[in-house]
């Protein structure tokens, strides 16, 4: 295991000059990597990762996530703090990689916005890789979440999570793996550093 010291020498000769101060935002659907390639990101720029969930909110209450996300589509209190709890931490002094639903949105200075985006069946093949469970039930469990995470969000935001073009950087990760997606985010980064 490498200690900070390490970790930072390492750094350097993978990708070079780091974007210390930069504060990313990346966005997508439920298994387009965002929480996997926004941690490899954070890890190879010594930024602050910051994922707070529904998943990490019903931990936290001793619920299932299915329970939260019945919750969630009744009661707006759900979205706001999770949404509110994530903004606040990358608010916070330093750079940092916001990974969630809507980072890029909930996060308008991020000196990076990036949107993952992935076909339906590979988003399902990942979740099942990740969480078990036959592949029709997942498909279907993954395409009414996204029916309700969307209405939430125009209804509490008004915010269309199906329009990402602001985004400064869209890509398909369908075919390349989450050290590709990373480094391609990391690339673009350096351009962006303060």
């Amino acid at each position: 295991m490498l200690n900070e010291n390490d970790r930072k020498e390492s750094g350097k000769k993978e990708s070079g000059r780091k974007p210390r101060g930069i504060r990313i935002a990346v966005s997508g659907k439920s298994g387009c990597g965002n929480t996997t390639v926004s941690r490899l990101v954070a890890e190879k720029l010594d930024l602050r990762f910051i994922n707070f969930t529904f998943r990490n909110l019903a931990e936290e209450k001793g619920l299932s996530l299915a329970e939260v996300l019945k919750l969630a589509a009744e009661d707006d209190s759900w979205d706001r703090e999770v949404d509110s709890r994530q903004v606040a931490i990358a608010r916070e002094k330093g750079g940092c990689v916001l990974g969630s639903r809507l980072a890029i949105w909930m996060l308008p200075e991020a000196d990076l916005k990036v949107y993952l985006r992935a076909r339906p069946e590979t988003r399902t093949a990942r979740i099942v890789k990740r969480e078990g469970g036959g592949f029709e039930s997942v498909a279907a469990f993954t395409a009414e979440r996204d029916r309700q995470d969307r209405e939430r969000y125009l209804r509490i935001y008004n915010i269309d999570n199906d329009l990402y073009n602001f985004a400064d950087l869209v890509i398909d990760t369908d075919k390349i793996n989450a050290d590709q997606i990373a480094q391609l985010i990391i690339d673009e980064a350096g351009k962006k550093a303060p």
